[in-house]
């Protein structure tokens, strides 16, 4: 069977797609290729300095066409909103919203509302931009979205009595707890798309283990060199981490509620393919849990 590679996406002019944490690693990765395919980029950045500063390594790979940066902090409900608002009143459309953005194993720290941060950035950031984008995604035909998470869900539970990290904090168990949320989220996601019988789609991805940023632990520093050296030992450069992401989000065969991963041993590293884990680690009842308790911790309710 022949390796899937991005080769096989085919032209994407006139799509309109958002792409959270852009700047580096995999969402530049993800957001060069879908440029040099004719895709209207929008690159949701925290640092709007690094954000131009992708924006125009990206350009001269589609002829120099613009490629729109917009300030997005997952980590503050208002700043989200705020996004969400700029970009209805700039786009009329909405084709792949891309939720890569996160942190991975910081210290202990909470968001601007008070959450922890690797569960208030990685899945309750954009659990609400989801919310907010959501008439324009559900308007716009055949549009999807992509969540990012990790083979670290395998080995997670989510500690609905300590979200906060205020009854104790282990930053890898908060990280794996973040990563199944999002998996949890995109299918039940998808299961509401498919409810109220609208065209859009949900798909969650992961990377395998690749060299990013990631192991700044959140501080937006560059990754040490010794660390970089190591983890090319063991990982795939974030090029090849991109391809499940961007198989997520371009692959015309896809129906929603599919969890792409690499097709290497336990997913680590490879080709994108369909995993089973989605299967596997979806439970209705605690999926129904927790986005109740996502709306109710970020205040917003969703319209499907």
């Amino acid at each position: 069977m022949d390796k899937w590679t991005s080769d096989r996406i085919g032209e994407l002019k006139g799509k309109r797609i958002i792409i959270t944490g852009a700047s580096h690693g995999i969402g530049f990765e993800t957001a060069r290729v879908l440029a040099s395919k004719g895709a209207d980029l929008v690159l949701a950045v925290r640092n709007r300095e690094k954000g131009e500063k992708a924006a125009a390594r990206i350009m001269p790979v589609n002829g120099h066409q613009p490629v729109s940066v917009m300030q997005l902090d997952l980590a503050d409900l208002e700043s989200v909103r705020r996004f969400a608002e700029e970009y209805a009143a700039r786009f009329d459309r909405l084709d792949v919203l891309i939720n890569n953005a996160g942190v991975m194993v910081p210290p202990y720290s909470l968001t601007k509302n008070g959450f922890e941060l690797q569960f208030g950035t990685n899945h309750l950031g954009h659990f609400a931009l989801t919310a907010h984008l959501l008439p324009l995604l559900t308007a716009t035909p055949l549009s999807r979205v992509v969540v990012t998470s990790s083979i670290a869900a395998r080995n997670a539970r989510i500690d609905f009595n300590n979200l906060d990290g205020s009854k104790g904090y282990n930053p890898m168990r908060f990280y794996r707890q973040s990563k199944l949320s999002n998996l949890l989220f995109a299918v039940e996601l998808q299961n509401r798309f498919e409810r109220a019988a609208v065209s859009t789609i949900s798909v969650a991805c992961h990377p395998g283990i690749s060299v990013t940023n990631l192991l700044s632990r959140g501080s937006e520093r560059e990754t040490g060199q010794v660390m970089k050296t190591l983890m090319r030992i063991v990982a795939q450069p974030a090029d090849k981490g991109a391809l499940p992401t961007l198989f997520a989000a371009t692959n015309p065969d896809l129906r929603g509620g599919e969890f792409i991963g690499p097709d290497g041993p336990r997913n680590h590293k490879g080709y994108p393919v369909l995993t089973n884990d989605a299967a596997r680690l979806y439970k209705a009842d605690l999926a129904s849990r927790l986005w109740e308790i996502s709306e109710s911790l970020t205040g917003i309710k969703y319209s499907i």
